[in-house]
C-alpha cells in the first residue's frame, strides 16, 4: 500500500485545465469564447486540408484530425488557449512515413506516439522537452519550412508529376525534369493567393480604407484567398487540378471508426517513426504553449497535462483516419487575439469544422490545389526564423555549427537524424565549454612557509576537465611538502573528477607531499564522504577555512 501511494505521488495528476477554467464561468466569457472558436475554425479550415494534401493523405483526414484531436486537446489539455490539429511541422515527417511504410503504418505509429506522449506527461517528463537547445529547434524548424516550400512546387507550378519521392535530391531532380510542363494558369492562381494572403492583413493599417475595408480585414486572409480562387475556378472552369479532380471531393459525413491492423512485426519497424512523431509533437506543443503564455495574463500551461492531452488525441484520432496532431502556433495566437479565455474556444473551433464538413463539403471539390500551395508557401515563410541566419555572425562557432548542421541534415536526410546529430554536437560543445571554464589557479599565501603551496579550483570538476587536475603535481615548487586546494569556487564534481583527486593524492603521497582540501562545498563534500576519500586523506586532510589550514601546515610532516 505504501509503495502504491509513493508511486501515485510520482505521477502527474490528470486534471484538465477546463475544470478550473469553468469556475466562475459566465455568459460574457461564453460569448467571447464562442466568437473566438468560430474565428479559429474558419482559419483552420484551409490549413487542415492543405497540411493533409501536402502530407500525402486525403484532405478529409486533415479535417478529421482538426475536429477530433482539436476537441480532445482543448478538453483535456493543460492550457487555456492551446489549439491542436495537423501542423506544418508534420508535413515532411508524415509524407516520408507514408511513402516508406504506407498509410496504415502511419496510423499505427501515430497511436504508439500518442501512448508515448501520454506516458511522458504521466511521469512528469514534460520538462525534459525544454532541454533541447534552441539552436536545434531553429535548425530543424527552418529545415522543415524549406521542405514544405519544396513539396508545394509541384502543385504551385501545376507540374504533371505523379507521387513525389520523399528524398530531397530525388525531389529536386524530378522537379527539374518536369519544369517544362508547368501550368501558367495554376502558377498565376497560386501566386495571386500568396500575394493576397500577404497583403490582406495590411488593410488594418490603411488610413483611408474606411470602415468597410477594416471590416473585411478581419476576415482571415487564407479563407478570402481560398474562397476567391475556388469561385474563379468554378465560374471560369480554369484548367487547374482541384481537390475534386485528384481526390474526388470530401465526404459529407462523420468519420468512421476503423481498427488499424496491428502486428508485432509492423510495430517493431515503426520504432523510429513513432519516436519522431512523439518527439516533434511534444516539442511543437510545448513551444506553442510557451508562446501563448508570453502573450496573455492567463494562468501558465501545465506541460505534463498538455502532453497527456496530446497523447490522448494522437491515440484516438487515427482510429477515425486522423494524422498526427500537435499544438499549432498560428491558430493558437489567432485564438488569443480573438479574445479566448478558456478551452471552450478550442472545442467550439472543432465543432465549427465539423459543421462545415456536414454542410459544405461538396464545395471543396472546386478548391484548386495551386491555391493551397500558395497558402502553404506563406505558412512555410512564417514558420522559418530566417533572421537567425543573418544573426549567426553574432554568435559563437559552436552555436553556428549546431544550427547549420541541424538545418542541413533536416533538409537532406530527416528530422530524426538532424536532432540526434544536433544533440550530439550540443553535448560535445557543452562539455568543451564547461571544461574551458574549469581552471586550477595558483593562490598566494602571504607569510606562509616555503614548503606550503596553495591552489584554487574554479568551476565544475567533471570528466571533461580532469586533465587539469592531473597536471597539478607537475607544477609544484621544489621543496613543497603540503598542497592546499581551496575549493570554495568548485560548484560540482562527478565521480571521474573524484577519481582524479584520488590519483593526485596517491601521486603526492609517493613524493611525500600532503594534500589538504579547504572550504569544500556541499555537493563535492557529500561525494567524498560517500566514497571514503576523506578517510584516505586522514586527520587534517580537510579544513573548513583556508586560514585554519595554513598554521596547521607550517610544520612539515
Amino acid at each position: 500500500m505504501a509503495t502504491f501511494s509513493s508511486l501515485r505521488r510520482q505521477l502527474a495528476p490528470f486534471r484538465p485545465r477546463l475544470l478550473s477554467a469553468l469556475q466562475g464561468y459566465d455568459r460574457h466569457r461564453l460569448a467571447t469564447d464562442v466568437a473566438a472558436g468560430l474565428t479559429v475554425g474558419v482559419v483552420a479550415l484551409p490549413l487542415a486540408m492543405a497540411f493533409a494534401i501536402a502530407s500525402g493523405v486525403k484532405p478529409e483526414q486533415g479535417l478529421f484530425t482538426a475536429i477530433i484531436a482539436g476537441f480532445l486537446v482543448s478538453a483535456l489539455g493543460g492550457s487555456n488557449v492551446q489549439i491542436g490539429g495537423p501542423a506544418g511541422a508534420f508535413i515532411v515527417i508524415v509524407y516520408g512515413i507514408v511513402q516508406r511504410y504506407g498509410l496504415g503504418n502511419l496510423l499505427i505509429a501515430t497511436v504508439l506516439a500518442g501512448v508515448l506522449q501520454f506516458l511522458l506527461g504521466l511521469f512528469k517528463l514534460g520538462v525534459l522537452v525544454r532541454y533541447i537547445p534552441v539552436t536545434i529547434v531553429i535548425g530543424f524548424t527552418n529545415g522543415i519550412a524549406v521542405l514544405i516550400a519544396l513539396s508545394q512546387v509541384k502543385d504551385l507550378f501545376g507540374l504533371k508529376i505523379g507521387p513525389m519521392p520523399a528524398d530531397f535530391f530525388a525531389q529536386v531532380t524530378l522537379l527539374g525534369r518536369h519544369l517544362a510542363s508547368f501550368n501558367g494558369v495554376a502558377l498565376a492562381l497560386g501566386l495571386t493567393c500568396l500575394a493576397l494572403v500577404v497583403v490582406w492583413p495590411k488593410l488594418y493599417r490603411m488610413p483611408n480604407g474606411g470602415r468597410g475595408a477594416r471590416w473585411l480585414a478581419r476576415l482571415p486572409g487564407t479563407v478570402v484567398a481560398l474562397g476567391l480562387a475556388t469561385a474563379a475556378t468554378a465560374a471560369f472552369e480554369l484548367p487547374v487540378e482541384t481537390i475534386g479532380s485528384r481526390f474526388g471531393g470530401i465526404p459529407q459525413a462523420l468519420p468512421r471508426f476503423e481498427w488499424p491492423g496491428f502486428t508485432w512485426d509492423g510495430v517493431k519497424q515503426l520504432f523510429i517513426p513513432t519516436l519522431t512523431i512523439a518527439l516533434l509533437g511534444s516539442i511543437e506543443s510545448l513551444l506553442c504553449a510557451r508562446v501563448a503564455d508570453n502573450l496573455t495574463e492567463l494562468p501558465r500551461h501545465d506541460p505534463n497535462q498538455e502532453l497527456m492531452a496530446q497523447g490522448a488525441a494522437n491515440v484516438v484520432a487515427p482510429f477515425f483516419g486522423g494524422i498526427p496532431a500537435t499544438g499549432t502556433i498560428a491558430r493558437t495566437v489567432t485564438n488569443l487575439r480573438s479574445g479566448a479565455t478558456t478551452p471552450v474556444a478550442g472545442m467550439v473551433h472543432a465543432a465549427t469544422l465539423l459543421l462545415v464538413v456536414l454542410v459544405a463539403a461538396p464545395l471543396a471539390a472546386h478548391v484548386p490545389l495551386a491555391a493551397l500551395a500558395g497558402i502553404l508557401w506563406f505558412v512555410a515563410w512564417n514558420m522559418g526564423e530566417w533572421r537567425e541566419f543573418i544573426r549567426l555572425r553574432q554568435f559563437s562557432p559552436p552555436y553556428r555549427i549546431t544550427l547549420l548542421v541541424t538545418f542541413v541534415l533536416t533538409v537532406v536526410f530527416d528530422l530524426t537524424v538532424a536532432v540526434e546529430v544536433g544533440l550530439a554536437l550540443a553535448c560535445v560543445f557543452f562539455i568543451y565549454r564547461m571544461s574551458t571554464l574549469f581552471r586550477v589557479a595558483p593562490l598566494e599565501l602571504p607569510g606562509a612557509p616555503e614548503h606550503v603551496q596553495a591552489m584554487s579550483l574554479y568551476g565544475s570538476l567533471f570528466f571533461g576537465a580532469v586533465a587539469k587536475v592531473e597536471a597539478v603535481s607537475h607544477h609544484l615548487r621544489p621543496g613543497t611538502r603540503v598542497l592546499l586546494l581551496e575549493m570554495r569556487r568548485l560548484i560540482s564534481m562527478d565521480t571521474t573528477g573524484l577519481d582524479a583527486l584520488e590519483q593526485l593524492h596517491r601521486s603526492l603521497s609517493r613524493r611525500g607531499v600532503r594534500l589538504v582540501l579547504c572550504e569544500v562545498n556541499e555537493q563535492p563534500l557529500g561525494l567524498m564522504q560517500r566514497s571514503g576519500f576523506l578517510d584516505q586523506l586522514g586527520a587534517g586532510g580537510l579544513a573548513a577555512r583556508l586560514a585554519e589550514a595554513v598554521p596547521a601546515a607550517e610544520t612539515p610532516h
